[in-house]
C-alpha cells in the first residue's frame, strides 16, 4: 500500500527541515516508489527558465558539455533544477509512467503526453543523460524523470499543434494571461523584452485588449526583433534600448507614447539590472509587471521609493486560472505569432 505525503511536498524535503521544496536546498528526488498522491513521469526534455540557462551559458563560455555539467551537478546537489544564483527553474515534457491511487480519479493515465506547469524549482528531478543542448531556445532533452505533488498543475498536451510549439508556449503561460487580466480598453502598455517567447505573447495579448484607442510599445536591443514585432503587427510602435540604461529607456519610451507615462508595463527581459527601466516610465496609480525571473524585487522596491513613484508593482506569478488554456489560445488565434514560434522555438 501506498504512504500518502503531503500535499504540497513537503514530505520530500531533506533540508531544511520545515520548508516547502522550493525553498529547500535539497529534496529526495528517489523514483523506486512513489506516494499515493503524487504522479511519476518520464520526462523527454526541460525548458529551462530563460535567466536561469542565461546564466549558465554566459558563466561557461556557451560550451554545450559544460552546460550539461552544470545542469547535472544542479540535479545532483539538490535533487532538482534549480539554479542557485538566479532561484529560478523552467518546467518539463514528459509521459505519465505512474499516477498515485489517491489521484486516480483526475482522469490521467500511464502513457499521457504533458507538460508541467509548475517550476522545476520545487519539482524533484532525476537526469539518467543529457541528450541534447539547444541553446536558442533555452531547452534540453534529457532521459529522466520527475515527481508532481498532488498540488503540482500541469496541461494534457494539445493534439492541434506539435509538443515542442507547445511547450514552447507553455514555458512562458503565466505572462499572457496575466496580460489578458491586467490591461483594459485604451491603455497605454510597455513591454520590455518584447522579441522573447514570453513578450511577443504579452504584445499580442496586450494589443488585443487595448482595443483602437490604446498604445502597445515594445522595447527591444536590436533592429531585427524590432522588425519582428512591427512586421508582424504585434505592437503599434517599437523602440531599440539597453533597458539596464533607465534614462536611456525613459526618454524613448516617452516619446512613443506621445511624451505620457505609461499605464501598465510588463518586464521580460532575462537580464539583471532593468527594475528602473521598467518603473520610470509609469504614471504614479499605474502598474509594473515583473515577469521576469531575473528582477531583484529590492531594487525594484528601494528604486521606486527613491524616485517617488508610487505605482502597484506586481510578482511574476507563473500561474494564473486558466492560463495554459489562454496561452495555447493565442498561438490558435494568430497565424503570425505561431509561425514565429514555429521557426524560432520548434
Amino acid at each position: 500500500m501506498q504512504k500518502k505525503g503531503n500535499k504540497y511536498g513537503s514530505h520530500r524535503v531533506i533540508e531544511p527541515v520545515g520548508v516547502l521544496t522550493q525553498a529547500a536546498q535539497k529534496i529526495d528526488n528517489s523514483m523506486d516508489e512513489i506516494y499515493s498522491n503524487e504522479i511519476l513521469a518520464d520526462v523527454i526534455a526541460l525548458n529551462i527558465d530563460s535567466a536561469s540557462f542565461t546564466q549558465i551559458k554566459n558563466d561557461v563560455g556557451g560550451d554545450n558539455e559544460k552546460i550539461k555539467e552544470r545542469i547535472m551537478s544542479i540535479v545532483s546537489e539538490r535533487g532538482k533544477m534549480q539554479n542557485p544564483v538566479t532561484g529560478s527553474g523552467g518546467m518539463f515534457i514528459g509521459v505519465v509512467n505512474k499516477v498515485g491511487a489517491d489521484l486516480a480519479s483526475r482522469g490521467l493515465k500511464s502513457g499521457d503526453k504533458i507538460a508541467s506547469l509548475v517550476s522545476l524549482s520545487l519539482t524533484p528531478l532525476k537526469i539518467k543523460e543529457i541528450t541534447a543542448v539547444h541553446q536558442n531556445i533555452d531547452r534540453v532533452d534529457i532521459i529522466g524523470q520527475a515527481i508532481l505533488f498532488e498540488s503540482g498543475i500541469y496541461a494534457k498536451l494539445p493534439d492541434d499543434m506539435p509538443e515542442t510549439l507547445a511547450l514552447a508556449a507553455l514555458d512562458v503561460a503565466g505572462a499572457p494571461a496575466q496580460t489578458a487580466k491586467m490591461v483594459k480598453p485604451g491603455d497605454s502598455v510597455l513591454i520590455l523584452g518584447a522579441g522573447g517567447k514570453s513578450g511577443m505573447m504579452c504584445c499580442y495579448e496586450a494589443k488585443k485588449r487595448v482595443g483602437p484607442t490604446g498604445n502597445v510599445v515594445g522595447l527591444v536591443r536590436r533592429e531585427e526583433y524590432k522588425r519582428l514585432l512591427m512586421d508582424n503587427k504585434l505592437c503599434h510602435g517599437v523602440i531599440i534600448a539597453d533597458a539596464s540604461n533607465p534614462i536611456e529607456s525613459l526618454e524613448k519610451a516617452l516619446a512613443a507614447n506621445k511624451g505620457k507615462e505609461y499605464d501598465i508595463s510588463i518586464s521580460c527581459v532575462n537580464l539583471e539590472k532593468t527594475e528602473m527601466a521598467c518603473i520610470l516610465p509609469v504614471r504614479d496609480g499605474g502598474t509594473v509587471y515583473f515577469f521576469s525571473m531575473a528582477t531583484s524585487f529590492t531594487r525594484a522596491a528601494l528604486g521606486a521609493e527613491g524616485v517617488g513613484k508610487d505605482v502597484n508593482m506586481i510578482v511574476g506569478n507563473g500561474y494564473t486560472k486558466d492560463h495554459a488554456e489562454i496561452t495555447l489560445e493565442v498561438l490558435r488565434e494568430s497565424p503570425a505569432l505561431r509561425e514565429i514560434f514555429n521557426k524560432m522555438y520548434v
